[in-house]
């Protein structure tokens, strides 16, 4: 890939965690003339008789038989008798987008039967109608145990057509062996003994998220003359050095290093580097809160076993074991007392359980139009130099 993001190779516990948000749009690309209807563009679901499931997701986000450990997937095929084809294909928002464009825009299969891609890129595809609606009647675990702060997103108010596979927070973090605590996202951008040893991310949604907050605009609502307002603060800390640079997920060795000494981060990232002198922090203005979405795509001929999936993975032992091997928010109600049995250590883990007084303070980024996203992604790129 042309730059690293929140989906380069993370070493984290036990194995790698790897997450997506993704929000470095695709800039002119629109879906114009390719919008569909779901409805009309879909295939014989075959679950009955052909016991299969096609997936693709991003690298290392799946715990992996090993040593006598029985992963989830496994777990899922020997209670289902489904046989998973698991691709971890999904290396970036947009390079996957580019990979099934044409197919999902013609109304011709993917030959795939779910993927899992970040909110912003689910949002695009929901509205250009690429995605088949689930049937609630077949995940009532979905319903029952999604997390609050997940289930009533403004692009699928009622998770009709997504389901969250691992969530993070975006927020800062700072190296304490180099600098004294960054408790704020108005001190990243101003704080005269951080200039030029800061980084942001080239994420649109999490570090304009974040400008906005600093603002006292909602990241969830906002008007153009907020938008105007964050992105010539952005602009100002770029002009002025504060900004070391814009980066992706590269910023955690930057951070162990010394190359910067506070950035803007997610949190995922931080429980990864288990680096004691790394410290994620709440901005006081609050932080941002993404998720990775399981998607059925249109002409799946396996929705039902999808769905099966689905509602699996909303069990709370399930996913409290997925959760103990990616090390990001786990979606699932239920799955920090289910944690108990599996590694109580993570159990108190804010990272991975965050209280209800950390997602008081989450925010989510306001659903956009095909339209306004490439408007608005522009307006960023040319700041961050894109």
């Amino acid at each position: 890939m042309a730059e690293l993001d929140r989906r380069t190779v993370l070493r984290g516990m036990g194995g790698v965690a790897a997450v997506g948000m993704g929000s470095v749009m695709l800039g002119a690309c629109g879906t114009s003339g390719s919008k569909q209807d779901s409805d009309e563009c879909v295939a014989k679901d075959v679950s009955s008789t052909e016991k299969k499931l096609v997936i693709s997701n991003w690298p290392e986000y799946i715990d992996e038989d090993e040593d006598g450990y029985v992963s989830t997937l496994t777990q899922f095929e020997k209670d289902t008798g489904i046989k998973v084809d698991y691709t971890a294909d999904v290396n970036d928002n947009n390079d996957f987008y580019a990979k099934v464009k044409n197919q999902l825009g013609s109304c011709s299969t993917t030959k795939r039967d779910m993927f899992i891609l970040t909110d912003w890129m689910a949002t695009r595809m929901i509205q250009s109608g690429w995605i088949q609606k689930l049937d609630k009647s077949k995940v009532p675990n979905l319903d029952a145990n999604i997390i609050d702060s997940l289930a009533n997103v403004g692009w699928d108010k009622k998770r009709e057509y997504s389901a969250p596979w691992q969530s993070g927070l975006t927020g800062i973090a700072y190296n304490k062996a180099k600098v004294k605590e960054v408790r704020s996202f108005e001190e990243l951008l101003t704080r005269s003994d951080l200039k030029g040893r800061i980084s942001l991310l080239t994420e649109m949604n999490d570090t304009m998220g974040l400008t906005l907050l600093s603002n006292g605009a909602d990241p969830a609502d906002f008007s153009d003359d907020e938008w105007q307002a964050a992105l010539d603060k952005v602009a100002k800390a770029r002009s002025d050095g504060q900004v070391r640079a814009f980066t992706g997920n590269e910023y955690i060795q930057d951070l162990a290093s010394g190359n910067v000494v506070a950035c803007e981060a997610w949190s995922g990232d931080v429980a990864a580097a288990e680096d004691e002198n790394i410290v994620f922090v709440t901005p006081e203005e609050g932080h941002m809160i993404w998720a990775d979405n399981m998607l059925v795509p249109n002409l799946a001929t396996h929705q039902d076993n999808a769905e099966k999936w689905i509602d699996y993975y909303y069990q709370p032992e399930v996913a409290a074991k997925l959760a103990a091997y990616v090390y990001y928010i786990c979606p699932v109600k239920g799955a920090k007392e289910a944690m108990e049995k599996i590694d109580p250590d993570l159990v108190d883990n804010e990272l991975i359980f965050p209280t209800a007084k950390t997602l008081d303070v989450t925010h989510n980024f306001m659903a956009l139009d095909a339209k306004k996203e490439r408007t608005y992604n522009n307006d960023f790129q040319k700041v961050i130099g894109g």
